[in-house]
């Protein structure tokens, strides 16, 4: 069926060599694995705790952090099966086009799109909260009508801009900048563990799950689609509310499969690959939970301040200066996971404009930085679009579903690509197959009900555009579907003047 055709491993690695699309390969595992903590820690961390404790779960927001986990670990394993098999950009578009089809990689590309470009234009929004804190506590006030929650927020586009000339300039000029950044971001976090527990009260822990009770927040467009279907009275906490937290939560963990998106630049992608992915992971777990743990027995959870609990919790406790470096911290924390999301959709785009779903001549490399810099723009300016002029905190579900729809999509093509080519090396295998996919595909299914009515009503529009271009351009325009080779792409595209002749 012409819907389903696949792309095959070897074709994918063998355009990954060609000089108009060749990626600079200069990544290590300790790279990925920074790269992987750089996203990861952050949101989670520094807004979603003390929302999704004051809201959803309560104290038990550490078995929220568990139960997303463990979705996680799953779909880990599973993306780093694929990541070491097919070690090519586009993350889990790539693994699907050689598995599922090209119409579950386009439908999972779009998803990709949609998580990393709200992603990072949320966390760029709670950076710019952060710093807003930050400044504010050494007597500098942003002015309200710029600054975080106001009309426009410039400060949130300053930073894409920024970090935008950044990725630009290169993979490994970032990485450096990343790494610095992570240092000091596992530092603070390291302290908030450490110089919390000082402040703890037990008794915050009681109830450690709060019972079940009707929030104006848990109706109509607003509950979660599970909730419709089953009928149960609109209710937050209570054991419900695990599950909703960890559904929220689950933003926390959007990054291990970004690590995927930097294939093409790996040294040993083979290897290394599947160590950044599940190390990444691993490290992040432990100090979600751990954070929680601190934060909840330091402030009752119904006290606890949605939008920067670490810091205000050590203000609750007349802790100033602490909160200061908290803030400060944040600050740091929360450029990384902005500037890891920009690299992953820069990266995702690239793939599917080399495949021709999107168009090719996006995906030129820079001469010189060998990275495709006319997508960075683009990238660039819509997360700065949409992180300057969108209302705080309407995307955040968006982010969570577009995720959880991809990790459902990869489990599931594991399973399927163990059957097609069982011939295929794997440096990584996902133990108990096809159990454990098929359980990871289920959890993941299972997190998406728990997002709000609304969320999917917003998904299902994307969607919607989404099989609109594909069946309008993407379809038709498709290697697989015109047999057009690469080179002679580029050669049609030079005589148009879409892509300039290499210069030597």
């Amino acid at each position: 069926m012409d819907l389903l055709r696949t792309k095959s491993i070897e074709q994918s690695i063998a355009d990954t060599d060609e000089p108009e699309y060749q990626l600079k390969k200069s990544l290590s595992a300790l790279d990925l694995t920074v790269f992987g903590v750089g996203v990861v820690i952050g949101a989670g961390i520094f807004t979603l705790t003390g929302r999704a404790a004051h809201s959803v779960a309560g104290p038990a927001i550490i078995v929220s952090f568990i139960v997303a986990a463990l979705a996680c670990a799953l779909a880990a394993m599973c993306y780093a099966e694929f990541a070491s098999t097919v070690p090519v950009s586009g993350s889990a578009y790539t693994f699907a086009y050689a598995s599922l089809g090209e119409l579950f990689a386009w439908i999972i590309g779009w998803d990709l799109i949609l998580e990393m470009f709200l992603g990072a234009s949320v966390v760029a929004q709670g950076w710019s909260a952060y710093l807003g804190v930050f400044l504010e506590k050494i007597g500098i006030t942003i002015p309200a009508a710029i600054g975080y929650g106001g009309t426009v927020d410039l400060v949130a586009i300053a930073l894409v801009v920024v970090l935008g000339v950044l990725v630009t300039v290169g993979i490994k000029e970032s990485m450096r900048v990343n790494l610095a950044l992570v240092a000091v971001k596992l530092f603070i976090v390291l302290f908030v563990i450490v110089a919390g527990i000082m402040f703890i009260d037990p008794a915050n822990y009681s109830p450690f799950v709060p019972p079940a009770a009707a929030t104006e927040t848990t109706s109509g467009l607003t509950q979660p689609l599970i909730q419709l279907f089953s009928g149960a009275a609109p209710s937050a906490f209570g054991v419900g509310g695990i599950f909703a937290g960890a559904a929220l939560v689950f933003f926390a963990y959007i990054g291990f499969d970004v690590v995927a998106t930097t294939a093409e630049e790996t040294r040993n992608p083979q290897r290394d690959l599947p160590i950044g992915i599940i190390a990444s992971l691993v490290i992040c777990t432990i100090l979600y939970c751990a954070v929680a743990f601190v934060v909840t027995g330091m402030v009752p959870y119904d006290q606890l301040d949605p939008t920067a609990a670490l810091a205000n919790a050590f203000a609750h406790h007349g802790q100033a200066w602490m909160a200061t470096l908290i803030a400060a911290g944040a600050v740091a924390g929360l450029t990384t996971v902005v500037l890891t999301l920009m690299i992953g959709a820069t990266r995702l785009i690239f793939a599917m404009c080399r495949d021709s779903l999107l168009p090719m001549g996006l995906a030129r490399v820079h001469p010189r930085f060998r990275t495709p810099w006319i997508i960075t723009i683009i990238v660039t300016v819509a997360v700065a679009l949409v992180a300057g002029l969108t209302p705080v905190g309407v995307l955040e579900e968006m982010v969570n579903i577009g995720t959880l729809s991809a990790f459902v999509m990869v489990s599931i093509g594991v399973v399927v690509l163990r059957r097609k080519r069982p011939d295929l090396k794997r440096s990584f295998r996902v133990p108990f197959s096809p159990v454990l996919p098929i359980v990871s595909a289920v959890i993941c299914a299972y997190l998406m009900l728990n997002l709000s009515v609304e969320t999917w009503l917003r998904f299902v529009v994307w969607l919607v555009i989404g099989f609109a271009i594909y069946f309008l351009y993407s379809r038709t325009h498709a290697r697989l579907h015109t047999h057009q080779p690469i080179r002679r792409s580029m050669a049609k595209a030079m005589t148009e003047g879409v892509v300039p002749r290499d210069p030597e």
